[in-house]
């Protein structure tokens, strides 16, 4: 049995929110969207800090890497914008795609940057001294998501041409394409053991491919429109799917079996438009839409 209980809303953007993440520091939140900034809120007094930065377009995706003080933006101008927590400024733009940046991910132990764009490819860049290292060709259409395992030693893309592309982490050499979806794929998330990579798409299908020998599992058809976002939680055998049929799911992650719908249609104040991103922060999961506003639920595993 899980219960979903929401115990806070924050408000304050005045335009569709795509993107969300946690700082590195605990109980910080950075949202961003069709606004002009990038958003600071607290998540222990569930309130609105400040307005990091301002941007010049949409903010579609933002990524604070583990044991970095940064927090990188990306735009639908194409460029990532660099902040740096220690100086409090944004201190560089990393300028090569000319396209939107519709995913930023980070391999940690590898110490490198992944920036995925509408222009199809996907550039890596030194987390270190923030250079370019390669740029990867993975499609002739937009790149839209990003899912890296390092226990498993993949990186995978998910395409807007339905396909989700699978390389090794390592070397970045082509591993593998996955057929399946109907239409672009737009989520991407491995199981935090590596064994199933779990894909969403434009289609409102989930799939679970297996990552041993890229065999599809399962097909669920889990929600009405476009899975936008999937989230494994933390520590536990779950995983959230958000959509935009205004709804947010909980998964069993062992028999991939529906454990709970968060949605008006269920009785809880929960969003009235697309919900574009979802973030684990332990129990509690921050949804974020195109309502403009900022979810917190508490969820309880009995």
């Amino acid at each position: 049995m899980i219960t979903a209980e929401k115990i806070a809303e924050l408000t304050g953007h005045s335009n569709p929110i795509f993107t969300a993440e946690l700082s590195q520091k605990p109980g910080i939140l950075f949202t961003g969207g069709n606004d002009k900034g990038v958003v600071e809120w607290s998540l222990t007094e569930h309130a609105f800090i400040k307005v990091m930065f301002p941007v010049p377009s949409s903010v579609y995706a933002i990524h604070c890497p583990e044991g970095y003080p940064y927090l990188f933006a990306g735009l639908r101008t194409g460029d990532v914008v660099v902040f740096d927590f220690l100086q409090q400024k944004v201190i560089k733009l990393l300028k090569h795609h000319t396209k939107p940046v519709f995913d930023i991910k980070s391999a940690p132990g590898k110490k490198e940057l992944l920036v995925a764009s509408e222009d199809g490819s996907v550039t890596i860049w030194q987390l270190e001294n923030l250079n370019l290292l390669h740029t990867i060709n993975v499609s002739s259409d937009t790149v839209r998501c990003i899912a890296l395992s390092e226990k498993r030693g993949q990186v995978a893309f998910g395409c807007r041409d339905n396909n989700i592309r699978v390389y090794d982490l390592e070397d970045y050499s082509f591993i593998t394409t996955l057929k399946g979806h109907s239409m672009s794929v737009f989520s991407l998330s491995y199981s935090p053991n590596g064994d199933h990579l779990v894909s969403g798409a434009r289609d409102a299908q989930v799939k679970i491919w297996d990552t041993r020998n890229y065999e599809l599992l399962h097909n669920i058809p889990a929600h009405l429109f476009a899975v936008n976002h999937i989230v494994f939680h933390p520590t536990l055998p779950y995983f959230a799917t958000a959509s935009m049929d205004k709804s947010i799911k909980i998964w069993d992650a062992n028999d991939f079996k529906l454990r709970k719908i968060i949605s008006r249609e269920k009785g809880l104040p929960a969003h009235v438009l697309s919900v574009n991103k979802l973030v684990w922060n332990g129990d509690q999961l921050i949804s974020v839409s195109d309502d403009k506003r900022v979810m917190i639920w508490d969820i309880k595993f009995s």
